[in-house]
């Protein structure tokens, strides 16, 4: 995902969609058996386990350190995550989903506290990202945009 392929999204819109994606992983992973929370439709799908997992770690080590550094250091070269890769070398499958998707929970507050404050000369401060430079308000309408494909996919293990 980079630039080019969300919209834009204001403060408020963002701060209120990014507020609901815990609650929605929260609720799909209480309510899941052991077999639904590993069940994946393909070999290249995320199981509810691996989303809860995915989110948890990409909140802290992708989007918080993205925002920081947008936010301390003048046009900072921000690195990928590569979800699929990091999920086979951390062992998603053996991991807890209910402790991932607390710890998920309790970053996205933690961002969502930082992000309430940010000022309209903090949301245009840029970075380099994939090859675009991209505005701390493009990193929250990302963040958004990733949100929407993971409920779609959580969703879709429900149904």
């Amino acid at each position: 995902m980079n630039a080019a392929d969300f919209r834009s999204v204001t403060l408020p819109e963002a701060l209120k969609r990014l507020g609901e994606m815990p609650a929605i992983l929260r609720d799909a992973v209480a309510g899941a058996t052991p077999a639904q929370l590993r069940h994946r439709p393909n070999a290249e799908s995320f199981c509810l386990l691996e989303h809860a997992c995915h989110l948890r770690d990409l909140e802290r080590e992708g989007y918080a350190v993205r925002l920081t550094r947008m936010l301390d250091e003048d046009m900072p070269t921000l690195e990928g995550f590569e979800g699929d890769v990091i999920a086979r070398e951390r062992d998603y499958m053996s991991q807890d989903a209910q402790g991932a998707a607390a710890q998920f929970e309790s970053a996205r507050a933690a961002f969502l506290e930082r992000a309430r404050s940010l000022t309209g000369d903090e949301m245009s401060r840029t970075a380099s990202f994939m090859g675009r430079t991209i505005t701390v308000c493009d990193l929250l309408a990302m963040m958004v945009e990733h949100d929407r494909g993971h409920r779609r996919e959580i969703e879709a293990l429900w149904r």
